[in-house]
């Protein structure tokens, strides 16, 4: 190994939206890795795939984060846009998806990936580095994840790349260990990280002997609502409608409603991409010619046929950002002749999450239940993950613990340097997912 050689731990963030980097060296310095695109330096690297084919037949070529957004958004080449892709690892329902005459499982999905993420490293990392650590969640994405086969599938990725040797960790412990750098004192720590497709809450106990952070894990859990889930809230409200949800269509003397099951896969943005080879838009093709109101069912014909998902997740994503500032803001979608307006107010888009934030306070209840402590035992609360920024979940937590208890740090990098950190750690395998305590 080049560089890498000097790295005592890496650590690797595989989130639903981005992924991150960051190498702990010898002397205890900890750094995300940069990826020069653009014209300007980032740290965080969009989970995404574009595969794409220069002409028909020569094979499918791929590339990774905001590369991926590029070659998609210059749209040159036949191409396949692929976001999101974490939401399928714990689905035993998803199997393969075809890329050109190629099918990909989720690990090959991965695995092409994590390639794209060492060839823009610029050889600052390599997966035969002494120690890995991948961060993954408490609890997996999805109706009914298997988290025996999501790992499965991590691993057989991994493996692929020479780090068959990689230890796993679950998010928040890492996002505690970035933490706890800076307590100055003993400190019972409940860590809350929102990410895109799950949050995920560890209590810890941080404690200082002879100088040497200490810390026992008391309890973890996690629940399949997070960013994303708050993005479907204003598709479902305030898109969905206006591309057919709840209009009609004629099958014989029978009047029907359009199944809904076309919009679901509309509030996921991750679906959206799939509905191009699942036989979904030639089905909607057909309900088109059939519908009492046909423009509305043709419009999200073109949103898939176009491949403006990204498009439109964009324009969701910034409402629900901007509705964290101002208590009104106005949602524009305007791409493929389409034009979707709308205002929406802060009290609108609470009362649409409302059954989400019950979910999470009942997770809270969860952690703080296995860790066997009260709210009020709880000394510090931190919290990581651009949902953390959400009021209606600020409110959550200084409702239950106090402002003055609160605190958050970057939202993209805190998890990835935790998880290098503990790989710079004593012992590394007790914070294995499945043997901390």
């Amino acid at each position: 190994m080049s560089s890498a050689s000097s790295a005592v731990s890496i650590g690797i963030d595989f989130g639903t939206s981005n992924t991150v980097v960051a190498i702990a060296t010898g002397d205890g310095r900890v750094e995300a890795i940069r990826f020069d695109h653009g014209g300007r330096q980032h740290s965080v690297y969009v989970s995404a795939l574009c595969f794409w084919e220069d002409r028909p037949g020569a094979g499918a070529q791929a590339e990774g984060g905001p590369w991926a957004i590029e070659q998609f958004l210059e749209g040159r080449h036949v191409h396949r846009f692929i976001q999101s892709f974490k939401t399928f690892a714990a689905s035993a329902s998803f199997t393969t998806t075809q890329v050109f005459r190629q099918r990909y499982r989720f690990e090959d999905l991965l695995a092409a990936f994590l390639r794209t993420l060492v060839r823009h490293g610029s050889d600052s990392f390599g997966f035969d580095a002494p120690t890995i650590m991948v961060g993954r969640p408490v609890r997996f994405a999805g109706g009914n994840p298997d988290d025996a086969l999501a790992m499965q599938r991590y691993q057989a990725a991994f493996e692929r790349l020479g780090a068959a040797h990689a230890r796993y960790v679950y998010e928040p412990v890492g996002a505690a260990f970035s933490f706890a750098r800076g307590l100055d004192r003993d400190a019972t720590v409940l860590v809350a990280d929102f990410g895109g497709g799950t949050s995920d809450f560890s209590v810890m106990r941080f404690s200082r002997q002879a100088g040497v952070l200490r810390a026992e894990p008391l309890g973890h859990a996690g629940i399949g609502i997070a960013g994303d889930s708050f993005d479907y809230r204003i598709v479902d409200h305030v898109v969905a409608p206006r591309l057919g949800k709840g209009s009609l269509y004629r099958s014989f003397d029978k009047v029907l409603p359009i199944p809904n099951h076309y919009y679901s896969s509309l509030a996921r943005w991750h679906q959206l991409a799939m509905m191009k080879t699942s036989g979904d838009l030639r089905e909607l093709r057909q309900l088109a010619r059939t519908a009492l109101k046909p423009a509305p069912l043709e419009d999200l014909i073109t949103i898939v046929d176009l491949d403006l998902g990204f498009t439109l997740y964009r324009a969701v994503s910034d409402a629900k950002v901007a509705l964290s500032a101002r208590d009104r803001v106005d949602f524009r979608f305007d791409a493929g002749g389409i034009d979707i307006r709308a205002a929406i107010t802060r009290k609108n888009f609470e009362a649409w999450i409302a059954d989400d934030i019950a979910r999470l306070a009942a997770t809270i209840d969860k952690v703080l239940d296995e860790a066997g402590i009260t709210a009020r035992e709880v000394e510090k609360v931190f919290l990581t993950g651009g949902t953390s920024f959400v009021p209606a979940v600020q409110r959550l937590f200084t409702d239950r613990f106090g402002a003055e208890r609160l605190t958050s740090a970057d939202q993209f990098e805190s998890i990835a340097y935790g998880l290098a950190l503990i790989g710079h750690s004593p012992d590394p395998d007790r914070w294995t997912a499945g043997r901390q305590g």
